[in-house]
């Protein structure tokens, strides 16, 4: 009888849990039997590993071998499990020296010739490992750059088991990969059509271009409503421009979403833009939160964390789709339960509506081609966008067609997103200063209950703003994020807190069509 130990890493979520993977070879009938909880990816390993040890040259045990993966109360599931079994049995065999294979992390899928082909949630995987003391990662060599992302890493890729097994031996030595914080970097999409797309370009709508500004800068949801043509979507499409990068924990973050994603583009370890993400009106709830039995896959919203999640033509979307973004809306949290498994995955993410507000989305002026829907058409359409939802967006906006006076007198006068996006930065840079030492980053995160205690304004500021709330034209919800808009509002204007007239913008901007 013979014993031998490796590790691997199960992520479940963004979280990886490092098993212990273990390999007995007793006497008896040539069997592989799989132990601890395996989904049907992983029980199919025993064909591919066999294959894969027998085509690298090695001779496969004849005996009855039994593989452990513990704890055996965590569900497993992938095929990134392969290496780690296969070199397991391979030491306990004494093909390899235990030592060795149990003092790395081992990650990686077995093709049938032997080749270890890349795996989905390295990223997560080697944070893991590094976190439990374990530093020497062996992961596939195209995954390579993405686990050098993690300081402190000692990455040893291997293209194929046989250099795996060579690597154990002391016969293969793999070239070191650096820690890659810089370097080739993912945009995350956040150019939509990949043309650099200027914010100068959207003329006759002065209050469409200061809401993006103001979603920009605070990380604040908007809602655009209006006709076809009114430059809805060209402002969505506009607004990961106006973005800062992300700093280097954020990128990790994004980055291991993604990578458990699969949506992860080869060749580029890091994701350094904001993503922007932008499904059609048929996604359903699975598709934007996530979805999957033992395995579960982070949806639209979750790929969309620390960037923008763009839904166009709203009121077309299915209303339970959009209910499912009303609680990751408050918490940035995805919390997805099944029978045998609870998954929570980051989703702080920046949300913009654009609707349409009839369904012939026709403007209201005169002409044949007027819209000529009834009142309760049109508060049926518009009913599709749940209160309680639209409760939990700070910035709501009107836009109507734009008259030609409107676009000559535009013309030559809107800023292009270089000078917005400067803008931006320095009201980033004092919220910053601001919330040092505090677990927000943005005002839009910042509960309000304290931003009452620890930044309180005047009454003889808030007046206006009382006064709405009193009248019951704000809910206790919709004041805390006017109060938010205001103070992202000073930022942009720099100011040490803001006013009566940051106050009465901010309301503007949360109840359309008055002043205040």
């Amino acid at each position: 009888m013979s014993l031998a130990r490796t590790l691997a890493v199960a992520v479940v979520g963004v979280e990886g849990h490092l098993v212990e993977v273990e390999a007995h070879l007793a006497g008896g009938l040539p069997v592989l039997t799989l132990i601890g909880l395996p989904d049907a990816a992983l029980a199919e390993a025993r064909d591919r590993i066999r294959a894969a040890v027998l085509n690298s040259g090695q001779k496969w045990p004849d005996q009855r071998i039994t593989v452990g993966l513990f704890p055996a109360t965590l569900p497993k599931s992938g095929s990134a499990f392969d290496l780690a079994m296969a070199l397991a049995i391979l030491a306990a065999a004494g093909v390899v020296p235990q030592r060795a294979a149990g003092r790395r992390m081992l990650l990686g899928e077995l093709a049938l010739d032997g080749r270890v082909r890349p795996v989905r949630g390295v990223l997560p995987a080697v944070l893991a490992a590094v976190d439990a003391g374990v530093r020497r990662v062996v992961v596939p060599a195209h995954n390579a750059a993405e686990a050098a992302l993690v300081p402190g890493a000692e990455v040893e890729p291997v293209p194929d088991l046989r250099s795996a097994i060579g690597l154990l031996r002391g016969e293969y030595d793999p070239q070191p990969v650096p820690f890659a914080a810089t370097g080739p970097a993912d945009r995350g999409g956040a150019s939509p059509d990949g043309a650099d797309l200027d914010l100068a370009d959207v003329a006759g709508q002065s209050r469409g271009r200061l809401a993006v500004e103001v979603a920009a800068a605070g990380g604040h949801h908007l809602y655009m409503q209006g006709p076809p043509g009114g430059g809805k979507t060209m402002l969505a499409d506009r607004l990961p421009g106006l973005l800062p990068d992300l700093d280097l924990p954020a990128a990790i973050e994004v980055t291991a979403v993604h990578s458990v994603a699969g949506v992860l583009p080869a060749g580029i370890p890091l994701v350094t833009r904001p993503p922007y993400r932008s499904p059609h009106h048929s996604a359903t709830p699975a598709a934007l939160i996530g979805a999957g039995t033992t395995t579960i896959r982070p949806g639209l919203a979750c790929q969309a964390h620390r960037g923008i999640l763009f839904l166009d033509e709203a009121a077309e979307f299915a209303r339970p789709a959009l209910d499912a973004l009303r609680q990751p809306l408050e918490s940035g949290v995805i919390e997805i339960a099944r029978a045998r498994i609870t998954t929570r995955f980051p989703a702080r993410f920046l949300l913009v509506l654009a609707a349409n507000p009839c369904p012939c989305a026709r403007a209201r002026t005169s002409g044949d081609k007027a819209c000529e829907c009834p009142s309760t058409v049109r508060r049926r359409y518009q009913a599709r966008l749940s209160g309680p939802l639209l409760d939990r967006i700070d910035l709501q906006i009107e836009l109507g067609i734009p008259s030609r006076a409107e676009l000559r007198a535009d013309a030559g006068t809107a800023e292009p997103s270089a000078v917005v996006a400067g803008r931006v930065a320095q009201a980033r840079a004092a919220m910053a200063a601001r919330l040092r030492d505090t677990p927000w980053r943005t005002n839009a995160e910042v509960p309000g209950a304290t931003l009452r205690r620890v930044w309180p304004l005047s009454p003889s500021v808030t007046f206006a703003v009382d006064r709405a709330y009193e009248t019951g034209s704000l809910t206790a919800r919709g004041l805390d994020r006017v109060l938010r808009v205001a103070w992202t509002l000073a930022d942009l204007r720099g100011l040490e807190r803001p006013g009566g007239t940051e106050l009465g913008l901010a309301l503007s901007l949360r109840i359309p069509g008055r002043e205040w």
